[in-house]
């Protein structure tokens, strides 16, 4: 930590730091755990030259998801361009009945909605910005939100990227006539969205059960949530039996589930590179 930004923070927290420890895991931006003179334990990121609103687009993404109050989020203690300062929690072991506590938990937070898709402001989805301000039609239609604002988005970044070869553009082009069909039966409801759900954006707490971390919160529909879950695998079953206990599912789900993986597939090729190419083209195809 760079000792402008450690000063800085001492001055917010009006405390001492006599130890930091970095934390693993995040690619975007530097993670540590202080300790203050005082006693206290927090959890800070620093800025790793990302866009200088990040910090407080995730606040208010954690504050969002906190105001459901349905499961557990860190508390926002400040955030400003350089850094954010959020409670620390060190993370611990499952309870027996985690699985089915988080799933029925992510259920009632997605029976929380709103009038219209999207969020008050754009943010972003790993270091990617995320487009939340539809139009007035995207505002109140799923499909022409979610084609607007996520995949068509990041298909445009990928194709000012170089990653846009002929197969992917080609499928691209036929899967945008036939989206209104793939999409046409979903009882599509604006719930509050993690945005971003996989198995390194919840830790364990002291209780033995999940608190949400690095939201890309915006207001959508629910099974685009369920399905980054299974993006690397999935969760435990016991989770999704849950899940669909509290807050059952529409038919047709299953056959959906990977219209939403491909935004996350897309944004991962925008990130990373070539690798998911092929993946991408793979979910156009297969409903194509």
């Amino acid at each position: 930590m760079k000792e402008i930004i450690k000063n800085n923070i001492e001055a917010v927290i009006k405390d001492k730091i006599i130890s930091q420890s970095s934390v693993s895991g995040g690619c975007i931006n530097d993670a540590e755990v202080i300790k203050t003179k005082s006693g206290k334990t927090l959890f800070v990121k620093t800025n790793n030259n990302s866009a200088k609103d990040m910090f407080f687009k995730e606040a208010n993404g954690l504050r969002e998801l906190a105001k459901a109050d349905v499961i557990r989020v860190p508390k926002v203690i400040y955030a400003s361009d350089d850094f954010i300062i959020i409670e620390n929690i060190t993370p611990q072991i499952k309870s027996k009945a985690f699985w089915e506590n988080f799933g029925r938990s992510f259920a009632k937070l997605h029976k929380i909605t709103n009038p219209i898709f999207g969020f008050s402001e754009d943010n972003y989805i790993g270091s990617t910005p995320q487009l939340n301000i539809g139009s007035e039609k995207e505002a109140v239609n799923w499909t022409e939100f979610y084609f607007n604002k996520r995949l068509l988005y990041q298909y445009k970044i990928a194709e000012k990227n170089g990653y846009t070869g002929e197969e992917l553009h080609q499928a691209f082009s036929e899967f945008e006539k036939i989206i209104s069909s793939v999409l046409e039966d979903c009882k599509s409801e604006p719930s509050l969205l993690h945005g971003d759900l996989w198995s390194g954006n919840f830790i364990i707490d002291e209780t033995g059960n999940a608190c949400l971390i690095d939201p890309a919160v915006y207001y959508g529909h629910r099974e685009a949530d369920l399905a980054m879950t299974k993006l690397f695998g999935g969760f435990d079953e016991k989770f999704y039996s849950a899940y669909n206990e509290e807050y059952p599912l529409d038919d047709g789900y299953e056959y959906r589930e990977d219209i939403y993986k491909l935004y996350h597939v897309l944004n991962h090729l925008n990130l990373f590179g070539s690798w998911y190419y092929k993946q991408a083209i793979n979910l156009i195809k297969s409903y194509l």
